[in-house]
């Protein structure tokens, strides 16, 4: 089975805040400010919901084991910085729906999905494989994308703490634990700034050095499930390092992560 692990990053969707808060006639930092003041007085956080969020940027990092493709291990961000939310969202339903992979995420369940939802809600995009439920192909009816103890899609994060919110633990913190490089990059608090200031890049890179630490921690979840064995895991690696060693210059951030590899 073909495994496709992915992240991604957002900032507040400023369409979206003008009209549900009547926001129209500020300026992008303003609306921005009076969005999180308002679901501040609502709820006590500043932390908008996610249906007030969009996409600018989703990472991958793609592993192709199917008989037609032989053993293929990329990298990347999918689009390119000038790439729209609905161009990017476009892409990542057809890795899904042209190749059927595992998805793994860090936290998928709770976050990356629900807002993939309601941006693909947006911008009315179809992705029928990922929709699907076992209604029109029985082989999805005990496994698919949707159902959250299904393997189809793995969210790590809720796997590893038994499905249990209070026992979950944040990406950096197990990444660490397990000798992997943790967060390189951005932290989440930061996209919006540096998404005005025009560092597209940053944010991109950052988002694939956490999917980089996400798909290491599922090779080690595939080795405790005994789907792969303690010298498939090294093989693994050693292809990882490989790959991550011989980019381009252009990614010089997964030279970096390579180097604070363990």
């Amino acid at each position: 089975m073909n495994v496709l692990v992915f992240n991604l990053e957002t900032i507040p969707d400023i369409k979206a805040g003008q009209a549900i808060f009547d926001l129209q006639g500020l300026d992008d930092k303003s609306t921005v400010k009076a969005m999180r003041h308002i679901h501040q007085q609502k709820s006590g956080s500043d932390i908008l919901p996610l249906h007030l969020l969009k996409i600018v940027a989703i990472s991958i990092v793609y592993r192709g084991i199917g008989d037609d493709m032989g053993k293929w291990l990329a990298v990347r961000s999918l689009g390119d910085k000038s790439s729209s939310e609905a161009d990017l969202l476009q892409q990542f339903f057809d890795e899904v729906e042209g190749r059927t992979p595992v998805i793994v995420s860090w936290g998928g369940s709770a976050f990356d999905f629900p807002v993939i939802h309601y941006r693909a809600l947006r911008h009315g995009i179809s992705a029928p494989a990922y929709w699907e439920n076992g209604k029109n192909n029985k082989e999805y009816r005990h496994d698919n994308y949707l159902s959250r103890h299904h393997e189809r899609h793995t969210d790590l994060k809720d796997v590893l703490a038994s499905y249990n919110p209070e026992a979950s633990a944040p990406l950096n913190d197990m990444a660490k634990l397990l000798g992997f490089p943790g967060k390189i990059g951005l932290e989440g608090s930061q996209v919006w700034d540096e998404y005005q200031s025009g560092n597209i890049n940053g944010i991109r890179n950052s988002c694939e050095t956490d999917t980089l630490n996400t798909y290491l921690i599922y090779l080690r979840y595939q080795l405790i499930r005994g789907e792969i064995s303690s010298e498939v895991l090294e093989k693994e690696f050693n292809l990882l390092r490989e790959v991550l060693d011989n980019n381009d210059q252009e990614k010089a951030h997964l030279l970096d992560f390579s180097k604070h590899w363990v």
